[in-house]
């Protein structure tokens, strides 16, 4: 398999895995927060400073952390930034810290960035690692705050506090409404990934240097096959 380049580790978590829609990791902290752009962004910021540090430092450490003990070092390592990312929230954005309350330390367990610190950084170079947490805490980060945008307007007519809609809804402020919101974002992403897969159908032509100039029916029959398919 060849290996992918650093911009596509990067861009993969933004649609084609991502964390939220497509893997389903993080639901519990997805559903929490996102009755509003504004933890949304608080959320998916912080995750993403913890991811982005954790996968550097536990790829720097890779060849020395014991295969025996790598899961409670790699939750001692995400604890520690997850500690520095909560006093700096506390310090200058009290209102995120207030909003977001028991969510934020929890950011410790979040499955998102302990499967890729045990799935990625464990097992690549820094920089690969770092631009993988990058992808995924932009990702995680888009998905909430596509749900807290959608929420927030029609369960309170307004974004970020801006009053846009003269009614509300209370549901989609509320757990039902938040589930709702999550299936039919997860159903997007599904129709994205779906039309990104699609391939063009190839025949026994393809790489033939003599294709162009081949006389055989049944080859130029395969090759307009083709052609339709894609088209």
């Amino acid at each position: 398999m060849a290996k992918r380049s650093l911009f596509q580790e990067f861009s993969k978590g933004i649609i084609k895995e991502n964390p939220v829609l497509c893997l389903v990791l993080g639901t519990c902290p997805t559903l929490a927060v996102t009755t509003s752009a504004f933890n949304a962004i608080g959320m998916g910021v912080a995750a993403t400073a913890v991811l982005v540090c954790s996968n550097a430092v536990i790829s720097l450490l890779r060849k020395v952390i014991p295969d025996k003990v790598r899961i409670p070092a790699y939750i001692t390592i995400i604890a520690g930034f997850v500690s520095v990312v909560q006093m700096l929230v506390k310090a200058f954005a009290p209102a995120i810290n207030a909003s977001l309350g028991i969510f934020l330390p929890l950011i410790v367990v979040n499955c998102i960035i302990l499967g890729r610190a045990e799935m990625f950084a464990g097992k690549n170079p820094v920089l690969p690692s770092i631009l993988d947490g990058l992808g995924m805490g932009v990702g995680f980060t888009a998905a909430l705050l596509c749900m807290g945008i959608i929420r927030e307007l029609l369960g309170s007519g307004s974004v970020f506090g801006v009053q846009v809609l003269p009614f509300q809804i209370l549901i989609f402020i509320l757990p039902p409404g938040g589930f709702f919101v999550f299936g039919m974002l997860i159903m997007l992403a599904n129709k994205l990934n779906t039309r990104a897969g699609k391939k063009v159908k190839t025949t026994p032509c393809d790489g033939c240097p003599m294709a162009k100039n081949c006389a055989d029916k049944k080859c130029a029959d395969m090759k307009k096959e083709a052609t339709v398919n894609a088209d």
